[in-house]
């Protein structure tokens, strides 16, 4: 970053008190990400998705922008339960994208199902196969990394 530029305004977090007062938000851990177990079936997205968008509007993330961190979130924990071992783990957090705050979204997994073991032909191929083009065009970067729970597949999201 330049001498003298200003540094982006990542919002605030809510108080400790204020966030985890509702049991349907996600915990907040040790570094402040909201933290949100997955459970390894297919109903747990919807699941997610509510406790996600409380926790998002009581950030007060604008509207446009909850709606796209959902469809998000929606992608890569349904990747998750369709495609991963247990367990899963949805995590929300603040950073900094171009520049300005963003949401970073992250989803830890139990790592690729074993070959012998997918259900492929259980997957409609007309209804499956845009959720990475989805994460692609609604964030400012995204990717993977390997880690000793599994992979974690995340996503930065401007937050205004």
């Amino acid at each position: 970053m330049a001498s003298g530029a200003a540094r982006a305004e990542i919002p605030a977090r809510p108080p400790a008190a204020k966030r985890d007062a509702a049991p349907a938000r996600p915990s907040a851990d040790e570094t402040g990400d909201h933290v949100l177990p997955v459970p390894h079936i297919c109903e747990a997205v919807a699941t997610v998705r509510r406790r996600a968008h409380a926790l998002l509007s009581a950030w007060e993330l604008p509207a446009d922008r909850v709606d796209e961190a959902l469809m998000v979130i929606s992608e890569l924990v349904t990747n998750a339960i369709l495609h991963a071992l247990p367990p899963a783990v949805l995590r929300l957090s603040w950073t900094e994208c171009e520049g300005r705050a963003g949401l970073r979204i992250e989803v830890t997994d139990g790592g690729p199902i074993p070959a012998d073991q997918r259900a492929d032909e259980d997957i409609e191929p007309d209804e499956h196969g845009r959720g990475l083009g989805i994460v692609t065009a609604l964030s400012s970067r995204h990717g993977s990394r390997t880690c000793h729970e599994g992979i974690t597949w995340w996503a930065d999201l401007p937050a205004a």
